[in-house]
Parts: C-alpha cells; structure tokens; sequence
C-alpha cells in the first residue's frame, strides 16, 4: 500500500472551489470514490454541486442536496455519477441499503459525512476536508485533499496540475469540460478573459502486459508513452505550413500543456452526420501536399532534446491486425485454434510486405473527422486544424487517406470515397511524374483492409476490457469499409479467409 499524498490550498470563494473541483474532474474517472468532510455549512455540497455540473456541461442543472434522499444518482457523458449523504445513517452496516456496499462498478462516487461509515469505505479513496477560514473572508475556505491506496498518485498529480496552472498564470481561469477520447488523455477549455485554451491532461502511458517481444502492445505499435512527440509532431507540422496549435506552455514531464484552442468547428454536419464535402476536399488535398514533401524523421522537442519518429513496420502491422483474433472473434463466440491463427497471420505477412517495403512520409495515423477542426479564417490547406498527432509514425502515405476516407465514425458513401481518391491522386500527379496511381490504389486496399480489421478488433476490446460498449455502434460501419476493400484482386486470399472465418457484426 502506497504512502497517502495530501495537499492543502485556499479557497476564498465559490469559483475557487468550482476551479478545483474541475481540476480534480480532470484527473478521476469511472470506479473512483471521492469524500468530502466538514462541519455543517462548510460548503461540501457547494463543492460536489461543482463537480456535477462542470461534469455535465451544464451551469444550470439542479444538484439538489441528498440529505434527504440519501442517494442521487446523475448519468453524465462520461460516466455515471453517485451522490451521497451519509448525515443520517447510524453506521456502515447501512452502506448497503442506498448502494455503498459494495460501491457500485463503472461510477464515480462523491460521499458527504464520510465519517458517518468509518470502516466501510473503500481503502482506495480521495478525501476533501473543507473547513471554514473567517480571517480570509466570510465565504473563505481551506481544503486539505489526501489520497490515499491507488488514489495517491491522483492526488499528486492533481498537486502537480495546480502548480502548472498556477506558474502558467491560468489558476483563476474558468474551466470549461471538453469530451475525451479513447486514450487516457483528457482535455478542458481555459477561459481567460475573450481568450480560450485547451489544457491537455497527458500522464505517461501505463505500460500493460510484455505480450508482444517484451513489449506491451502500445510500445510494439508505437502509440506515443508521453507527450513529448505531440509537442515535436506540432513544431514539425507548424515549420511546414500546416496548421498544428501552438504550445503556449508546457510541463513536460507531468504531461499537462496549454496550447492554442482551434475552436469546435468540424468537418461533419447533420443527424446523422454526413461529410462536408468542401472540407474533406481540403483535407484530401493537406494530404496530398504533406506527401509531396520530403520530411525529416527526428525532430526537435525542446533546444536539447530530440524525437525520432518511429516506423510502422511489418511486426507493428501484424500485431494490429492481430486484435481480430484475439478480441473481435472472442466477442463473437469464436477461439481460433492455433491452425486458423497461423492461416490468417500468413496471410496478413504476405499482404503487408508491400506496403512494408512502399516509400514512407509521415503517418498522422488518426487523420478523420473527430481530430480535424475547421479554420475559416485561414488560407487553403491552413483551414484544416490538426489536434491528434501525438502517434505519429513513418508509414505508407495510404493510411491517413484511408482514415479519412472511412471514417470510423461517420458514413463516408462510396462514391465520395472514389471522387477524394481520385482527386488525392491528381494532385500527387500533378507534383510527381514518377507517382503510380495503380500501386498507389492496391497500397490503398492492404492498408484499409488492415485498418479496419485493427478497428473491428479494437472497438471489441474497448467493449469488453474497458467497459466502453458504445464503441460497438460503429463496427457495421467498418466492416461495410472492410468488404469494399476486401473487394481488390489483390485481396482475394484475405477476401475467403474472411468469408469462411470472420462473421459480420450483424451475423
């Protein structure tokens, strides 16, 4: 068991209690339990009010008081949320009774009068004892935060958070909730008077199981373990004229930056939401220029410092397309014996040697419509924001136009498809005689049939592993992409092993 970690900081009013409470929001996520202490008055429901509504995107929600009801329960966008007032129970023989024991799974929970169960609650916890500070004003508080089991390390963190926000002049600045995504990074405006800025919350990637060669599977696949490659991928982007945000500042260790905000203006519209079509050209066409260039692979992360881009390599490829075996079938009742396993590898070694030997440029890797912003007020190819680099690898120029191209999430018609490509493939024309549209084209059917067979795989795995089953709803969508690549000659081993092995999502 780890040393608990405390911190203690002023409050002198309501916004700063909001201001930490949403730092804190941050940093926690669904399973973690959160106490709060202090005499009657002090401001503990003030605090969890905070939290509930910073979490919910809404300053106007009611979060009544659960003195009465003893529990209230809230389904916020990130994950449920139970509100407890243990004021009027005896003991923690009573926990059961309003849902305490055992703590309910896949929620944050925040207790008022923690002490009323002392004994009954979880060993991994976040306290917050507010107490009352008259000299400093009549709203004034203290809070003095400890963690303690598994919860110290985010209490340190938040520590550390506090200070860089503090040395970066935005602790008084208005936090704004901002949605995540599928990696354990998470993001909120900063609101500083007319001016807004994304604050970026980046721990170092946990390492998992050494399953593949001694490594896990985010380092075999080179996914970025901190956020020193975001910050050289961007200064790179930037030098070449493409529109990365600027890094306002940074801690580099910690993993929290501030950098310039692009705004929410995407690439989508509709319900459901279907493409721009002007804006997937011009991102078709950022796509076209980026390859066109000839880019370095080491890259500069601070005045004494480096970052040297990674290659997607035939390994990394396989273990990707690996997933469908080990999570996609699996969610469909199937285990594949050691027969069917050596088949589809073969198969998938054969397929990938061409693109592993194709020329390389840089691989943004999540180029789609979730990570591109749209910049109106810039030129050209400059419209298109980029936010989600930090994975960035060498690797065929095929993947990011794949990635736009089928959109995991959002239905891209064939027929757009084809109208992209071929304007891709004009623009590559136009500034390289020696570009082989055909190559180019049968690259493009390997790489978004190995794509999407990571995608069916990895959705099934943030299904079953991370409890995150709302992925689930776009592996229609990618087994459509699937089938249309499936469809080239060059595929047709790929296309019968699939038929006779792989069922639809739907099947």
């Amino acid at each position: 068991m780890s040393e608990p970690s405390r911190f203690a900081t002023a409050l002198p009013n309501e916004t700063a209690t909001a201001h930490l409470m949403a730092d804190l929001a941050l940093l926690v996520g669904a399973g973690d339990v959160i106490t709060l202490s202090g005499d009657l008055g002090a401001g503990k429901t003030s605090a969890a009010r905070a939290m509930i509504r910073y979490l919910a995107g809404d300053d106007t929600i009611e979060v009544p008081s659960p003195t009465f009801t003893l529990a209230q329960h809230y389904d916020l966008p990130s994950y449920p949320l139970l509100h407890a007032d243990l004021y009027r129970i005896s003991g923690p023989g009573e926990l059961e009774e309003i849902g305490l024991a055992p703590m309910p799974e896949g929620t944050v929970v925040l207790i008022e009068w923690p002490e009323r169960a002392a004994g009954g609650l979880p060993a991994d916890r976040i306290d917050i004892a507010i107490s009352h500070r008259p000299a400093l004003g009549s709203g004034a508080r203290a809070a003095e935060i400890t963690g303690y089991g598994k919860a110290a390390a985010q209490v340190a963190r938040l520590a550390a958070l506090r200070r860089f926000l503090d040395d970066a002049g935005y602790l008084h600045a208005e936090r704004r909730r901002m949605a995540g995504d599928a990696s354990t990074r998470s993001y909120a405006r900063l609101i500083r008077g007319d001016t807004s800025f994304i604050l970026m919350n980046a721990p170092k990637r946990p390492d998992g199981p050494a399953i593949h060669g001694g490594k896990s599977y985010s380092a075999a696949v080179h996914l970025a373990e901190d956020v020193k490659p975001f910050v050289a991928i961007g200064r790179g982007l930037r030098d070449h004229g493409f529109s990365a945000p600027a890094i306002h500042h940074a801690d580099l260790e910690s993993g929290f930056l501030i950098t310039e905000d692009f705004g929410s203006t995407g690439f989508v519209e509709g319900t459901p939401p279907a493409p721009i079509i002007e804006r997937y050209q011009a991102a078709a066409d950022l796509l076209a220029a980026l390859h066109g260039r000839t880019l370095p692979d080491t890259l500069p992360v601070t005045a004494d410092t480096t970052y040297t881009i990674p290659v997607f390599d035939l390994e990394a490829m396989l273990i990707e397309v690996g997933l469908l075996l080990e999570w996609y079938l699996i969610d469909r009742g199937i285990e594949p014996g050691e027969d069917l396993r050596a088949e589809f590898m073969a198969i998938w070694r054969a397929l990938l040697a061409k693109p592993d030997a194709a020329s390389k440029t840089w691989v943004l890797r999540d180029f789609h419509s979730p990570n591109l912003i749209w910049l109106e007020q810039r030129q050209d190819i400059g419209k298109v924001g980029l936010i989600d680099f930090q994975d960035t690898v060498l690797g065929p120029a095929t993947y990011d136009l794949v990635s736009l191209l089928q959109d995991a999430r959002v239905d891209v018609p064939e027929s757009l498809e084809i109208a992209l490509f071929t304007r891709y493939v004009k623009a590559r024309l136009e500034s390289e005689a020696r570009f082989d549209p055909a190559g180019f084209a049968e690259l493009y059917a390997i790489i978004s049939a190995q794509r999407n067979t990571r995608l069916l795989g990895t959705f099934a795995r943030l299904n079953r592993r991370d409890g995150k089953p709302h992925y689930l709803r776009h592996q229609p969508r990618i087994w459509t992409y699937l089938t249309r690549s499936l469809a080239h000659p060059a595929l047709s081993a790929a296309r019968a092993w699939y038929r006779n092995h792989v069922p639809s999502p739907a099947g």
